[in-house]
């Protein structure tokens, strides 16, 4: 089935508003929900089945809710980069994050749930999946890196490794 870029936006918007209502709320007497918000450097690469691959750096924006020490959901909002052979003109998603605590001040994550993504060339939609990790490095702080599998299409698959900023709040 595939998902249009309004409907998804519509909901990936209407979820992060509601978590955000929720976390404001319920942070003071509770500590959790905790939103959190992130910019991350994405090094990504279309890889078709048949050519060559095709890669470049783009910018992602991240934004969810921590419920816990072990579960979040979260959202991604990519654009940029253009190797002369493809233009990432825009990728979104929703997914679910389970976390592995290492340390009081390291983490190990998962990600998985859908991604649209939508070159100059083609727009698709589909399940992605993911793993990274994170740092703190003050209070409210992370240094993240993260690799997903944004789509893994028959014809193509499409990739990024991205680095960034993660701030809680």
């Amino acid at each position: 089935m595939k998902m249009t870029v309004s409907s998804l936006s519509a909901a990936a918007l209407l979820v992060g508003a509601s978590v955000f209502a929720v976390s404001a709320q319920a942070q003071q007497a509770f500590g959790y929900p905790e939103g959190y918000v992130a910019g991350d450097a994405m090094f990504w690469s279309l890889d078709p089945d048949r050519g060559s691959s095709r890669d470049d750096v783009g910018l992602r924006l991240r934004g969810g809710a921590q419920f816990n020490d072990y579960f979040a959901l979260e959202g991604h909002l990519g654009t940029g980069g253009s190797d002369g052979g493809a233009e990432l003109d825009y990728l979104i998603g929703a997914y679910a994050k389970g976390i592995a605590p290492i340390t009081p001040t390291a983490r190990v994550y998962g990600l998985v749930g859908m991604t649209e993504v939508d070159f100059d060339l083609d727009r698709e939609s589909g399940f992605s999946y993911g793993a990274g990790g994170e740092v703190d490095v003050a209070n409210n702080l992370s240094i993240s890196a993260d690799y997903m599998r944004y789509l893994d299409k028959s014809a193509y698959d499409f990739d990024a490794a991205s680095v960034g900023l993660r701030y809680r709040f």
